[in-house]
């Protein structure tokens, strides 16, 4: 299973990991592949850099997480642009799924799921994706 998790989704499953996004983060980890590509690494560090986050986690925990997510994820190369999305910053999450053929998005971003599915892979909510492997 290739899966592209979404940033809100990432940052959720770091600060609260028992929550949903969480779950759904860890079971991506143990049952599947999480893809990334360049962009979407420099999009997770500049949000995880945000002070906002201070008072969850210290920074240099912020950076072991984005070094582990490089880790465990499997890098794609962009090769095919996509321009389809109504918010047009939301366009290289579908690239990356797209280049890297994923089964799934998870996101939580309106304008995303709104897509589902996009050519051939579906586009969920972190409780559609834990129920969808019930």
């Amino acid at each position: 299973m290739r899966v592209v998790v979404d940033t809100n989704v990432v940052v959720s499953a770091l600060i609260f990991g028992t929550s949903v996004p969480g779950r759904a983060f860890v079971r991506v980890l143990d049952r599947g592949t999480i893809l990334t590509s360049r962009s979407f690494v420099r999009e997770v560090d500049d949000v995880l850099r945000r002070a906002k986050f201070d008072q969850y986690l210290s920074r240099e925990d912020r950076e072991r997480f984005l070094e582990a997510l490089i880790r465990e994820s499997e890098l794609v190369d962009i090769s095919e642009t996509v321009t389809a999305c109504r918010d047009p910053e939301d366009d290289h999450i579908l690239e990356l799924a797209v280049n890297g053929y994923a089964d799934f998005v998870i996101t939580g971003d309106a304008d995303l799921l709104a897509m589902d599915p996009f050519r051939g892979t579906r586009i969920v909510t972190p409780a559609d994706f834990l129920h969808a492997g019930d």
